[in-house]
């Protein structure tokens, strides 16, 4: 097979993962967000006779407990003692002392399964509720964007976690198994170790500003046990893996040719463990299905690790070996597989962005996506430089002259191509390090969620007095429906007979809804809806013994 051959397989290739590319995305879902609240038992606002002895919290995905994230105070701000457990989607706050009437606001605050934290505050009352509420729910704040600290150690730790086992999987692969590349093997030993300590250092650094960020605390809180002991069991077993599995690559790479298929085998087993661990923790854990995400993931940093560590091997040993068959024998091994990592990377991106980003909105109207579409553009000037290595610079360099003196000019030109083609895939890796810890969920979203997660209200008047028509939460699913009625002073009011309403919408007529009554002037009924869109609500109330005024709201549910 000739090179313009080669040239268009490969051309055929790129056009290929690119349609591919494009009907991924182009049929994708929803974006792949942090976990919502989708409804809460007592509801917000709900006024209850008695204390409950559990109050629970239900979530779209399962979530994480954060010690001392969860807080009981009455209205006084004084804190009520309480215990926290979570178990899968739920949250349970048990309160562990006796309270008397008035308000109480739960402040909380959980880590979603893609290591995002989440927080909020839930408000209800005993009796009655309080004429002052005098509580903070500043602790309740979780924004969902990483410190920009974190997000460089995330990238120093994943261009060097790449850098090393791509560079080790390269020498016990691509080079020559003679005499003849020693020296090669000899270049890329420190270079694998340097790597593998900038990872190390990267990784590890990461855990304690990982806390910080879930817990949302101050540097100062870094030397208390409650900040170590906060953080899930995979945010210790994955830095623990990579350093390991680094470690044990770059201490088994062969000195000479000589070397066994054991030192081989122990090198590729620790490459393989280190590139392979960071696939148990952020996005691909919260994405579907789990299995074949997190599989795909492994695939793609394997791919990028054996690109990178390939071009920095062959612009460490390309001079050395240029003077014999050796460099070409390198060169014909690496660029044999150059093609299959391009391909393994772009289907393997390709599917990671549509089950983590989910559809082009996300891609546009989001910082994940925007940080994205970075990163592809990155990896396309990489792709391009590759191409121009593979169909133009490596026919030229194979029929060059060889020289004992020095390397020919097009082994020169070669070396730079590769270096620079290296140095674009760590500005990838760099925005990976950033896209890590930083949520895919739209603005819009965002906006969705803020609302599904607390109670939406309209006003009304029958007679006279005056009502407030609340759905919460405004979402897909359960949801509690209440009227809270006043009179001209304020005070809670009673019509005739008892109010009635009903739910319905334009495809859906859900009928009466029976409520009952939860103290004066409050009565609520629970609901399921079965979609979104608008629902009108509509009531009607004997305020007299004669007149039975009826009104209507509506209600839009995302």
């Amino acid at each position: 097979m000739t090179y313009r051959d080669a040239g268009r397989r490969t051309t055929g290739l790129l056009l290929l993962v690119a349609v591919v590319w494009v009907l991924l995305l182009g049929s994708a879902g929803s974006a792949a967000a942090h976990a919502t609240l989708v409804r809460t038992d007592p509801a917000q606002g709900e006024v209850l006779e008695t204390a409950p002895e559990r109050i629970t919290f239900s979530f779209n995905e399962s979530v994480i407990g954060v010690p001392a994230g969860i807080k009981v105070f009455d209205a006084a701000g004084d804190e009520v003692a309480s215990s926290a457990s979570v178990s899968a989607s739920q949250l349970f706050v048990d309160l562990d002392e006796e309270v008397g009437d008035g308000t109480l606001v739960v402040v909380w605050r959980l880590v979603s399964e893609d290591g995002h934290p989440i927080g909020g505050s839930l408000s209800f009352a005993v009796g009655a509720p309080s004429d002052v509420v005098d509580v903070s729910t500043d602790g309740a704040d979780a924004p969902t964007d990483a410190p920009l600290g974190l997000s460089l150690v995330r990238g120093l730790g994943y261009v060097g976690l790449l850098l090393a086992a791509g560079v080790a999987a390269f020498a016990v692969l691509f080079l020559p198994r003679d005499r003849a590349a020693d020296r090669s093997r000899a270049r890329i030993r420190p270079v694998a170790r340097v790597a593998a300590g900038a990872a190390a250092l990267g990784w590890v650094t990461a855990v304690p500003l990982v806390a910080l960020y879930q817990l949302g605390l101050p540097a100062s809180a870094i030397t208390d046990g409650s900040t170590w002991s906060s953080l899930a069991p995979t945010e210790y077993v994955v830095p623990a893996a990579v350093v390991a599995g680094l470690a044990l690559a770059a201490g088994s790479l062969p000195r000479a040719a000589a070397a066994g298929r054991t030192r081989v085998a122990l090198v590729l087993a620790g490459c393989a463990l280190a590139v392979a661990a960071p696939a148990f923790t952020g996005h691909t854990r919260a994405a579907t299905p789990e299995a074949l995400v997190m599989g795909v993931d492994v695939l793609h940093l394997a791919a990028g690790s054996l690109w990178l560590g390939g071009l920095v091997a062959i612009a460490l040993v390309l001079g050395d070996l240029a003077r014999g068959d050796s460099g070409i024998v390198a060169l014909a091994r690496f660029s044999t597989w150059a093609a299959v990592l391009l391909a393994v990377l772009v289907l393997a991106g390709s599917f990671l962005a549509w089950r983590v980003a989910g559809s082009w909105d996300a891609l546009v109207g989001s910082g994940y996506g925007n940080l994205l579409l970075v990163k592809v553009l990155a990896a396309l000037v990489a792709v391009a430089i590759a191409a121009w290595n593979r169909c133009s610079l490596l026919p030229r360099l194979r029929t060059a002259p060889r020289r004992r003196d020095q390397s020919s000019p097009a082994t020169t030109l070669l070396i730079r191509a590769a270096l620079a083609e290296a140095g674009v895939l760590i500005v990838v890796l760099v925005v990976t390090g950033f896209l890590v810890d930083r949520s895919p969920e739209t603005d819009t979203a965002a906006t969705s969620v803020e609302e599904s997660a607390s109670s939406a209200g309209e006003p009304v008047v029958l007679g006279q007095i005056s009502a407030r028509i609340a759905l919460d939460p405004p979402a897909v699913g359960p949801a509690t429906l209440t009227i809270t009625m006043t009179d001209a002073l304020g005070e809670p009011a009673e019509g005739y007979e008892a109010p009635r309403l009903s739910l319905k919408s334009a495809e859906v007529d859900l009928g009466e809804v029976e409520v009952a009554s939860l103290g004066p002037g409050v009565y609520a009924g629970e609901v399921v809806l079965p979609t979104g869109g608008e629902w009108e609500v509509q009531v009607s109330m004997r305020t007299t013994e004669f007149d039975n005024p009826v009104r209507t709201v509506t209600f839009r549910v995302p």
